[in-house]
């Protein structure tokens, strides 16, 4: 299955690796409704750069054994890309640093599951995702004039569906839940694809973990700093 998932992935030098750290609780209301909260925790530059953090909530409505559907809102304080402006010798005309900034995110999903007599089973999700990120001064470097300036950066949002196929191995009562699943981001075009494999870890009825592997195929760069990225990945589920 890994195998599978990581077929044809380029190993580029200028790749970095990163650290991807997800937590969440959540509550069960009825036999249909659930909410809960989630975030999560970013290293990027080879485990040297701080790249974001997010608190966000859900709530999810269970249709039957093999639909369900959920909607959350997130706060991103992200590590915004630089942003480089070339003249026509190839120079640097203007240069705006990375900086931490705000950005909104709400999600709306539809995940459809289907599971084998032998515990397999395979999920397609389908996610509306939309992100705004407000409007801001920031401070820009002025090659030609050689000073720094006060610029404001207009706000503005992006909408992406993302479609997520994921194959797993869920055995009533094991102790691990090994998994594998790809994922599209598209806005007209495929912005990036991500590969994961990993596997939950149940810790009683409550408790559960995720240890993953994620490749991060960048096919549309939003900035110049936007590199295909690895991850080792962590998590931590509680139910209340």
């Amino acid at each position: 299955m890994v195998l599978w998932l990581t077929w044809g992935i380029p190993m580029q030098a200028d790749d970095e690796a990163g650290l991807l750290v997800e937590y969440g609780a959540e509550k069960r209301l009825s036999r249909q409704w659930s909410v809960g909260v989630e975030g999560d925790f970013r290293l990027r530059n080879n485990f040297k750069t701080v790249d974001r953090f997010s608190i966000g909530a859900a709530a999810n409505y269970q249709f039957n054994r093999w639909l369900k559907a959920d909607a959350s809102y997130i706060l991103l304080i992200q590590n915004t890309c630089e942003d480089v402006e070339l003249d026509d010798n190839g120079s640097v005309e203007t240069w705006i640093p990375g900086s931490w900034g705000l950005r909104h995110r709400v999600h709306v999903s539809l995940t459809g599951s289907y599971h084998f007599e032998n515990n397999i089973c395979i999920a397609l999700r389908e996610r509306w995702q939309y992100t705004y990120q407000p409007t801001t001064t920031v401070r820009q470097w002025d090659a030609d004039e050689g000073l720094w300036e006060d610029v404001e950066r207009e706000g503005k949002g992006k909408h992406q569906l993302r479609s997520r196929l994921q194959i797993s191995y869920d055995s009533k009562g094991a102790l691990l839940v090994p998994y594998a699943s790809v994922e599209l981001y598209n806005n007209m075009k495929i912005d990036k694809v991500r590969y994961t494999a990993g596997t939950q870890i149940r810790l009683g009825t409550k408790h559960t973990l995720d240890v993953f592997y994620r490749y991060q195929d960048i096919r549309h760069q939003d900035c110049v700093s936007d590199p295909d990225m690895h991850y080792i990945g962590i998590g931590y589920r509680l139910k209340i």
